[in-house]
């Protein structure tokens, strides 16, 4: 069975993994999959925005524990950290639509995404303290700075379950849905992002994160350096043009 299935509507992908029988564990031929999917989509001039999901009844449990037991499996392509950067590097934007559990690596993989949806049916864990291991993948420092270092002391250092509400509470998941209102409510905000010009969403991604990895005042100064170059690089009509199409999405907002 393919691992993993990608379909497409314009410029929208949506990226499912697809060992369901697996809660879709991270076994290597899933991760290697999903390494080249993302590599194939930045790559296609076509595809500006994706939906990173899984099917049935997890995003993803996280490694696959029954093949890293095997001493006969087959070696991976690539190496976790390079499936996670594969998401990360995408240049558009890339939502996670947590669907069910989340856990440790699977809880990883939903923290390389820009942002994270989940389903009222999600429930994120990171147990890598009671398998005995240290992540790798970024979930030491990329939560702490999302939800506060104290809380995720709290979910690190005990390995307990943390439901979709509590989730949105605490501001790891920008929202939480009915299941079957998840993939429809990804949709329609992948849609008002790929309504902003193309240009400037490639470039204000890359300066978020950018800034996000500086201490605040390097990050303010890199900030301004790059406001400055984009400005010297767009005409003043270009300007006039954006504002008159920002101004008539907000009329037609108001009238609907």
């Amino acid at each position: 069975m393919n691992v993993l299935r990608i379909e497409r509507d314009g410029e929208l992908a949506t990226v499912v993994l697809n060992r369901p029988e697996a809660l879709n564990a991270l076994s290597n031929a899933l991760c290697d999959a999903i390494v080249h999917a993302f590599r194939e989509l930045a790559d296609d001039g076509g595809v500006r925005a994706v939906i990173l999901t899984g099917e049935g009844r997890a995003f993803s449990a996280g490694v696959d524990l029954k093949e890293l037991s095997d001493p006969n499996r087959k070696p991976a392509e690539f190496s976790p950290g390079q499936m996670i950067d594969a998401v990360r590097n995408f240049p558009g934007p890339v939502i996670a639509a947590v669907n069910g559990f989340a856990i440790t690596g699977g809880f990883e993989l939903a923290l390389g995404c820009d942002l994270i949806l989940a389903s009222s049916e999600a429930r994120f864990a990171d147990t890598h303290a009671r398998v005995g291991i240290l992540p790798g993948w970024g979930l030491s420092q990329k939560l702490p700075r999302l939800i506060g270092i104290g809380r995720a002391k709290e979910l690190s250092f005990t390995g307990n379950y943390l439901e979709a509400e509590q989730a949105a509470a605490w501001g790891l998941v920008n929202r939480v849905t009915a299941p079957d209102e998840l993939l429809p409510a990804c949709r329609a905000l992948a849609n008002d992002m790929l309504s902003c010009q193309p240009d400037s969403l490639r470039g204000y991604k890359k300066l978020i994160d950018e800034g996000f990895a500086m201490n605040y005042g390097d990050a303010l100064r890199h900030e301004a350096h790059v406001s400055r170059s984009s400005m010297n690089e767009i005409r003043s009509k270009d300007v006039a043009d954006r504002r008159e199409s920002v101004q008539r999405r907000g009329r037609d907002q108001a009238d609907g």
